[in-house]
């Protein structure tokens, strides 16, 4: 237990820091949730906004040091990776099959 009055204080500081710092981090959670179940959805225009925002909000959290960097940079990588996945994935889905060729007549 703190001693001191400033001790004391640095405790309650660190106390209300934490419940707020908290909330961010579950903010960041739903938003990585909600990123990923769009692009396992296959939606690919909605998941691409939901991606920058997500990105967005990773970069200003690990900033502030409540996500540490490396894990923002790992968040962002895989879903990133995942967004090319299903983008590169849609064009090709959503081509029709290529006609058989005819045989050559001699």
């Amino acid at each position: 237990m703190a001693n001191t009055a400033s001790a004391r204080k640095r405790a309650a500081q660190a106390a209300k820091r934490g419940q707020r710092d908290s909330g961010y981090r579950s903010m960041v959670r739903g938003a990585l949730r909600k990123t990923a179940r769009l692009i396992a959805a296959g939606n690919a225009s909605e998941a691409e906004a939901s991606h920058r925002y997500t990105t967005s909000l990773l970069d200003r959290f690990a900033r502030r040091e409540i996500v540490h960097k490396n894990k923002a940079a790992r968040h962002k990588s895989r879903l990133s990776a995942r967004l090319r996945a299903l983008a590169t994935a849609a064009p090709a889905s959503a081509e029709p099959p290529p006609e058989p060729a005819e045989p050559a007549a001699d």
